[in-house]
């Protein structure tokens, strides 16, 4: 059997100003894929997998509409050279924004289903936080979504879509989809996995699905900073039994509706101001303080300074900060040199409806690289031990700081542009502290403007019944 591998894979946030371009991704193409960690599990399966491209990148602004155009076009010639194909995967995120353009994953899986026609069975992962439409389901076969959030199980998921569509060609048998949109959308740093009722609701999902009938059941809680129509929590159900995997859906889609309200983060939350005076008045350590609207890694910007001034306005010491992106700071810094001191504005340099801070510093680690795009620089204010980068770019594993030279356990204070603390930062909070900040993924949702909402939505509007509805693949 003969597979097709390619995908486009990014988050976006409609209300981020700054647009994702081509250097801000990573991109493979052809073999190299099936050599890339991320790809080579397809290795295990009886197929011929022709890998064509994959684009990844950290969630971010919408992304530019010349590259979408360019990456798409690779693709669909790569699949047409390719012909005949008994089956395509698509590795995607699903909450990806192309400027000027609603529903881009629709666009792509459209153009796909064009390309190989009717017969070719088409399969696709994605992130739970990512958005479906009916023209995304009309044109797929085979569905699956993570179920974690920390997201720890992205290669589970992947190897699940294509287990189902290898079982698919093996056997002959056509699976369909159905799926029941709920009109909630929360954001994902109040339905961590890790905490209730998350965790209860998609412990339940492996237990729905039957072998027989039911080959997979994914629940999206969709990207809350996507203003689209198509952004919405719904279940997704994959399977041959249609009565089966509707009661399904309207199992999955009831049970999300009835317990709306109970979402909360599963963290302290406070002001910048309270998180900072809470950190700084810890007797354990480290605090982990997560700033959450300039969270990078979901849709922000991750240029923004306010709880560095916050910090130093307070003398805080023993703090590490990673980090901010500015990259006239971070050049500043590589001019200067190892043990020089230099006056730096920091940050405000990407989003304009922040404030720069403006301090003196000691440059002490300057990362060794050939890129400039990848530089990154510790600088010393203070008591305030400050990552400067290039680019946009989260810092939630130990070997970030490692690399760096920096020991966030030894730290009092860390500060992480994050929303829930990574599975490497979590154990080691003491406690875990949630700023509520500004930013373009701000948490405080109700707060957005949404221009694309076609129906009543929870938590935007309250006063409202629903009822689960089983829509269909036009495939189906």
């Amino acid at each position: 059997m003969r597979i097709a591998v390619a995908g486009l894979h990014t988050e976006c946030s409609t209300y981020n100003p700054v647009l994702a371009r081509e250097a801000d991704f990573r991109v493979l193409r052809g073999p190299a894929m099936l050599k890339d960690g991320y790809f080579d599990f397809l290795t295990h399966f009886p197929a011929e997998f022709i890998t064509i491209l994959h684009a990844r990148a950290i969630a971010g602004g919408p992304v530019e509409r010349g590259i979408y155009a360019r990456w798409k076009a690779e693709i669909l010639d790569g699949i047409k050279a390719a012909l005949p194909l008994d089956g395509v995967y698509l590795a995607l995120h699903g909450a990806m924004f192309v400027e000027g353009m609603q529903d881009a994953e629709g666009d792509f899986i459209a153009a796909v289903r064009a390309v190989v026609g009717p017969e070719v069975l088409i399969a696709a992962s994605y992130d739970l936080h990512g958005n479906i439409s009916q023209r995304i389901v009309d044109n797929l076969d085979i569905f699956s979504t993570y179920r974690t959030a920390p997201h720890i199980d992205v290669p589970d998921t992947m190897r699940r879509a294509v287990t189902m569509l290898v079982r698919a060609l093996k056997t002959g048998q056509k699976p369909m989809l159905a799926w029941a949109p709920v009109p909630v959308l929360l954001p994902g740093e109040k339905t961590s996995t890790q905490d209730e009722p998350a965790r209860s609701f998609y412990a339940q999902l492996q237990a729905v699905e039957d072998p027989g009938g039911i080959w997979d059941a994914s629940f999206q809680v969709g990207y809350v900073w996507a203003d689209e129509s198509r952004a919405t929590a719904c279940a997704v159900v994959t399977g041959t039994d249609r009565t089966a995997m509707a009661e399904a859906a309207r199992h999955l889609a009831q049970g999300y509706w009835d317990i709306r309200e109970e979402f909360a983060f599963g963290t302290k939350v406070g002001s910048i101001a309270e998180c900072a005076g809470w950190a700084m008045a810890a007797g354990t350590g480290p605090a982990v303080l997560a700033e959450s609207g300039d969270n990078p890694t979901g849709g922000g910007v991750g240029d923004r300074a306010e709880v560095l001034a916050e910090l130093m306005a307070r003398d805080a010491q023993g703090v590490v900060f990673a980090g901010i992106a500015d990259r006239g700071a971070t050049d500043a810094a590589y001019a200067a040199g190892v043990g020089a001191r230099v006056d730096l504005s920091i940050g405000a340099s990407l989003d304009p409806s922040s404030k720069a801070v403006r301090a003196e510093a000691e440059v002490m680690f300057l990362l060794e690289t050939g890129n400039e795009l990848l530089r990154e620089a510790v600088v010393r204010i203070g008591g305030v031990d400050l990552v400067l980068t290039a680019r946009r770019r989260p810092f939630h594993n130990l070997t970030d700081f490692a690399r760096l030279g920096l020991d966030p356990k030894a730290a009092k204070i860390v500060v992480v542009k994050s929303g829930y603390l990574s599975p490497d930062l979590g154990p080691i909070a003491n406690p875990s502290l949630m700023a509520l900040s500004p930013g373009v993924v701000d948490q405080f949702v109700e707060r957005l403007e949404r221009k694309h909402k076609s129906v009543p939505q929870y938590p935007f509007d309250r006063d409202f019944s629903y009822s689960p509805q089983v829509l269909w693949s036009k495939r189906a």
